[in-house]
């Protein structure tokens, strides 16, 4: 079972009461039943109920570094705000991911991963909030009491409809959308579309598992579709979890703007198709991507790439799976940057061309899915058997032509 099914399966039926919760937060503001204070503590009464109903006794892990990072962010200077919430967050974080995975849980139990994934996205909105403070989009309130300033934060970092799942929002997004109230019908015809699709979603998902099932084991070559058919059942379970999300966002009024979810048609259209891994990186879950971007990759002065994936295997736990899969990317990124305008400018003729976008998006495919498996596998011995198959042939070969293009191009 995915990282998406623990998250997901065991929850649903808090799921369901959360939709509810959403649609009625939504239709007391469009009536106008709630003042803004109302709303920001309807939002955070929600999130803390919806921790202690999924995560049990675990939320106070949840509880402990949201509280901890207001009272941070409310007390040192906005030129130091990031630094202490960075700190402090991931350090939290990393002992969360290091004490769970040592303690012989129940594996049915599905309240650690939950809290986990809810610590992760609490990291996100964070640090976040700290960047924006800290470079001046967010200036915070003077003049008014501590609860009346640390209200609006707590709601931001705990509201129910994104405690288990994204896309991020930026805190000024959060607060205009508080305080605006929009038609519910359209939220609802929006959301209920965007239900349709995740049951298609899990529809083809269990499709396509019935037809895995039925193939026990494979030999040579023959484990290179098995690896992919194996990964798009992992796509398909992330896919399901992003709509799943949004839809609830809608309901209750907070859906992101065009082009900043998670996955819409067009995202999920150029996942399937591109030929790039650089562009299926960028487009994976794209508002982690751009968190990243702005919390790593622009921020370090050397080797960003490397750091980024680096420190998205940090942020994902460390386990050895985690490690090697994000490394791995990480070089496949920066091969598919000079493997693919060596190959372009030498495919002149249209039959070049549709032979080249072909192999390559061949290509793209196993080795996303050679990552997806990597990172999906829990322990060393299986990550071993995972490198001396046949699946690390692709993955081998883009590594050792990136040698040879950086050795040719320092020649030249």
């Amino acid at each position: 079972m995915c990282w998406a099914d623990l998250l997901v399966l065991p929850a649903t039926p808090y799921w369901l009461v959360a939709f509810s919760f959403a649609a009625l937060f939504r239709h007391l503001c469009a009536l106008g039943c709630l003042s803004l204070t109302a709303r920001y503590k309807f939002l955070l009464a929600g999130g803390c109920l919806l921790a202690g109903t999924t995560m049990g006794s675990y939320a106070v892990l949840l509880l402990i570094p949201a509280t901890s990072s207001v009272l941070v962010l409310l007390s040192v200077s906005p030129a130091r705000a990031h630094a202490w919430v960075f700190a402090l967050q991931m350090s939290w974080q990393t002992l969360c991911h290091l004490g769970l995975s040592s303690q012989e849980l129940d594996s049915q139990d599905a309240r650690p991963a939950v809290t986990l994934s809810a610590i992760m996205l609490l990291t996100q909105k964070t640090t976040s909030l700290a960047l924006d403070i800290h470079e001046g989009l967010v200036p915070l309130q003077q003049g008014q009491g501590v609860l009346q300033r640390a209200l609006p934060l707590c709601s931001y970092l705990l509201f129910f409809p994104a405690l288990l799942g994204g896309p991020l929002c930026s805190f000024s997004r959060f607060r205009a959308q508080v305080e605006s109230s929009g038609a519910l019908p359209s939220a609802l015809r929006a959301a209920g579309q965007r239900c349709l699709c995740a049951l298609a979603l899990q529809g083809l998902r269990v499709g396509l598992a019935g037809r895995l099932a039925g193939r026990q084991g494979c030999t040579g070559l023959g484990c290179l579709p098995h690896a992919w058919v194996r990964a798009l059942l992992l796509r398909l379970a992330y896919y399901w979890h992003w709509v799943l999300d949004e839809a609830l966002l809608e309901v209750a009024g907070f859906g992101p703007e065009a082009g900043q979810g998670d996955l819409s048609v067009h995202d999920l259209w150029t996942l399937e198709t591109t030929h790039r891994l650089a562009v299926f990186a960028r487009t994976w879950n794209k508002s982690t991507s751009r968190w990243l971007r702005r919390l790593i990759f622009q921020r370090c002065p050397a080797q960003p790439l490397l750091a980024t994936f680096a420190f998205s295997a940090w942020w994902h736990g460390l386990r050895p799976g985690q490690v090697f899969g994000f490394l791995c990317w990480a070089v496949m990124v920066e091969a598919d940057y000079r493997i693919h305008p060596f190959l372009s400018i030498r495919a002149t003729s249209q039959g070049m061309k549709l032979l080249y976008r072909g192999t390559t998006w061949v290509f793209t495919q196993l080795i996303v899915a050679y990552i997806l498996v990597a990172v999906e596998t829990e322990s060393f011995s299986m990550l071993c058997l995972l490198w001396t198959s046949c699946n690390s042939i692709l993955p081998l070969s883009y590594g050792l032509t990136l040698l040879l293009l950086a050795k040719k191009l320092k020649q030249n």
